[in-house]
């Protein structure tokens, strides 16, 4: 019995359903951390989100407007290209939806890109953004988020593999059409969907 299977048959001995996991992931209780570059320091006294694009109403939130915001709280299973998956994590942000309610999307947006610091972008099909477990969050398990899982604010799209999801979050731009973010450009899938292993170029 190969890594993978012995895995899931662990999973399975302990009560957890084994089919939680997509194909090709192996569950994990750990949270590895994986970085392009350093983890920057960002200050929220200083931090803002901009979203912008294909809006009516370009917003520039502080971090005080942010928390102000409806909150939603989150239970979600992440997954990540790496082939590592941990379940039942713990988020609390505001919806994606809400943001774009409150910028008015022009009728012509097709997609959301993510941007982050050292000029990371991931981007996303405005559908998939729209899902109510889709969020900007400020909160990981009860607490501000580690600066090395993304913080203090994170995109959370937890549907699509986690790169999907950039950590240090500085704006959400909203596009008519697709176009490649960081890792996409540098051979990720488009869209990244663990359920069909999207991982790169041609799957």
């Amino acid at each position: 019995m190969g890594f993978f299977e012995r895995n899931r048959a662990q999973l399975a001995e302990r009560g957890i359903d084994p089919h939680r996991l997509p194909p090709g992931q192996y569950f994990t209780e750990r949270f590895p951390v994986l970085n392009v570059g350093d983890v920057p320091k960002i200050y929220t006294a200083t931090w803002t989100l901009r979203v912008f694009g294909l809006v009516e109403r370009a917003q520039l939130l502080s971090w005080d407007e942010l928390r102000a915001l409806p909150a939603t709280d989150l239970q979600t299973d992440i997954h990540c290209v790496t082939k590592w998956s941990k379940f039942d994590t713990h988020w609390r942000g505001v919806r994606v939806s809400d943001l774009l309610d409150i910028a008015g999307l022009r009728p012509e947006a097709t997609h959301l890109v993510g941007h982050a610091a050292y000029g990371y972008t991931a981007n996303l099909p405005l559908s998939d953004v729209l899902r109510p477990e889709s969020i900007v969050a400020y909160e990981y398990e009860g607490g501000p988020i580690p600066g090395e899982h993304g913080g203090p604010v994170r995109l959370v799209v937890p549907h699509l593999y986690f790169w999907k999801s950039p950590k240090w979050l500085e704006g959400l731009e909203v596009r008519a059409g697709d176009e490649p973010g960081f890792w996409e450009r540098n051979g990720y899938h488009m869209y990244g969907d663990p359920w069909q292993e999207q991982r790169y170029w041609g799957d």
